[in-house]
């Protein structure tokens, strides 16, 4: 009993609440198209709220559908336009990749000393990406203007203390030294020493690591000479 009670109540509720609407609706001053365009621009003898009134409800309703319709093609547009700027953020991270890290070899290897400076190849690759660094040349060419951070340590084993041979070696850019670590064997036999920094290349920019004459470097399969190079962010 109670059960019917209440829905009798909400029913004649709904009934209110439907009948203000239209009254709303039916009550309204402006003049609607069927088409959905201006209502500025709409011929009063053409519209069918003036002509019919019980069709101004689709009247109406067709206006609305018209205004959700334009906002989904504009927010679908706008997803669009955003989706091309992700992928096109996602190619250029993926073509300004560039990473190396070498070593001087997998075996037992020592080089110099030479009478005159020479270019060290390093031949052990732990990685390689963007293919900048060649194995046959020894040096590493910036795919991309930007900043790299570079790092180069340097060993040797001179056979006994005191010996003069020396753990060197220069970074160079273009030919030019920017970073010569070196150790002198003066108290033990062994030596190492090591730079890091971070420096501006330009597109083609070439980077290698010299021996100097007198310098000495030693390695095996624990990797000691190592040369190390990556992108930190494109300046193009």
């Amino acid at each position: 009993m109670y059960i019917n009670v209440f829905l009798n109540f909400l029913l004649r509720v709904l009934a209110l609440v439907i009948i203000s609407l239209l009254g709303c609706a039916f009550g309204e001053d402006r003049v609607f198209s069927w088409s959905g365009g201006n209502d500025s621009q709409v011929d009063a003898n053409e519209n069918a709220c003036l002509t019919d009134v019980v069709s101004c409800g689709c009247c109406l309703m067709k206006k609305q559908i018209w205004k959700l319709e334009m906002f989904f093609n504009m927010t679908l547009n706008e997803l669009q336009r955003n989706l091309e700027r992700a992928h096109s953020v996602l190619n250029n991270i993926r073509a300004s990749r560039s990473a190396f890290s070498v070593a001087l070899t997998d075996t037992r290897l020592c080089i110099g000393p030479n009478r005159e400076d020479s270019v060290v190849k390093y031949s052990s690759v732990f990685v390689n990406l963007g293919d900048g660094y060649s194995t046959d040349t020894g040096a590493f060419v910036a795919p991309r203007s930007g900043i790299y951070s570079l790092a180069l340590t340097v060993y040797s084993d001179a056979g006994a203390p005191g010996a003069t041979l020396a753990a060197c070696a220069r970074l160079r850019l273009n030919g030019r030294t920017i970073a010569s670590p070196s150790e002198n064997n003066l108290q033990d036999q062994e030596d190492s020493a090591s730079a890091v920094l971070a420096v501006q290349l330009h597109a083609g920019d070439r980077v290698d690591v010299a021996l100097p004459a007198g310098c000495f470097l030693c390695d095996n399969n624990n990797h000691y000479n190592t040369f190390t190079g990556f992108l930190l962010y494109t300046t193009d």
